[in-house]
């Protein structure tokens, strides 16, 4: 077994799947992050989920939004839904895990705020019944997928906005999406700082 080569194909594989999707979806990442600003603009926050590893990404966003990315400014309203466990646990225990998102969007959704998804599979019940919710409270939803999108693509409506990786690894679509938090980040805190 050669450890240095899986190192090496890991890193490759790793650059070649951001190479492929930037030219696909860097105008989508774009969008996204005036989609965002103008939602913060007006009055509304960014509500993010997802499972397992993106969970954490949703978690990230949060913190990012709420403290601060790279520049200095007032923290901006953002909430992962995916971090009370006893919110999680009881919509599992009392309706089912398909709900654990959306019970939670139409109690804190408003129709200035957006819902930011992160799903590597696309396919996820709790997270289509979460778009489900979202459009029912009118609010726009950015989805960061992967493979083909799944039936989150399906779900999107037309002023929605989908970031899809170009791959059908969920490691490589995992770190992708990574990036293109940061790559929101950043666009964000330009807008809003004019830097």
């Amino acid at each position: 077994m050669n450890l240095l080569k899986i190192i090496e194909d890991n890193f490759a594989e790793n650059i070649s799947t951001k190479k492929r999707t930037l030219e696909k979806a860097k105008n989508s990442i774009a969008l996204a992050a005036q989609l965002m600003t103008h939602s913060l603009l007006s009055g509304g926050k960014i509500l993010s989920c997802g499972n397992g590893g993106s969970a954490g990404e949703a978690q990230l966003f949060s913190s990012k939004m709420l403290n601060r990315f790279q520049m200095e400014r007032p923290g901006l309203p953002a909430i992962a839904l995916s971090t009370d466990t006893s919110v999680l646990t009881s919509i599992a225990n009392d309706y089912s895990y398909d709900q654990i998102f959306s019970r939670q969007v139409a109690a804190l959704g408003q129709d200035t705020d957006i819902l930011l998804i992160i799903t590597t599979s696309g396919n996820s019940g709790n997270i289509v019944s979460a778009i489900d919710t979202a459009h029912e409270r009118n609010m726009k939803v950015i989805a960061l997928t992967g493979h083909n999108g799944g039936e989150v693509s399906a779900r999107l409506q037309q002023d929605d906005i989908e970031v899809r990786v170009d791959s059908d690894s969920a490691i490589r679509i995992q770190e992708t999406h990574l990036l293109i938090i940061h790559c929101i980040g950043d666009l964000v805190d330009s807008q809003l700082m004019g830097a």
